[in-house]
């Protein structure tokens, strides 16, 4: 198989996560502004850090890798306290991308783990 460049899969990882919680937005309102508001909220990098280090305790030692390395990539990002946030939320797109593409299963089961955490009401 192909490797795939950490930001490559980060970038699908953002695409595969936002479809996965527009899939549960949408069972919860028919309201645009009420769906764009929830789906943000899920989907924002702030959110995404903390699933990373919710899911961090269940993650294989090549994921855990693979997280460090998708961490220490360039960012585009100025200020300092957004910088962490920024790189915790890419590295946790990267693997959802690496799962999406690598490993169906680990996906489902990492995604059935952090929709305990997702609240969409």
């Amino acid at each position: 198989m192909q490797e795939i460049n950490l930001r490559n899969y980060a970038y699908l990882g953002d695409a595969v996560w936002e479809l996965f919680i527009r899939e549960k937005t949408i069972l919860v309102t028919n309201n645009a502004k009420k769906l764009h508001q929830l789906t943000t909220s899920i989907v924002k990098t702030q959110f995404q850090c903390e699933l990373l280090h919710y899911i961090e305790p269940n993650l294989t030692d090549e994921e855990l890798e693979l997280a460090k390395r998708a961490r220490n990539l360039p960012i585009p990002v100025g200020r300092k306290n957004i910088q962490h946030e920024y790189r915790q939320a890419t590295a946790f797109e990267a693997l959802i991308g690496w799962w999406y593409l690598n490993d169906k299963l680990r996906y489902d089961f990492i995604l059935s783990l952090v929709s305990n955490k997702i609240n969409v009401k």
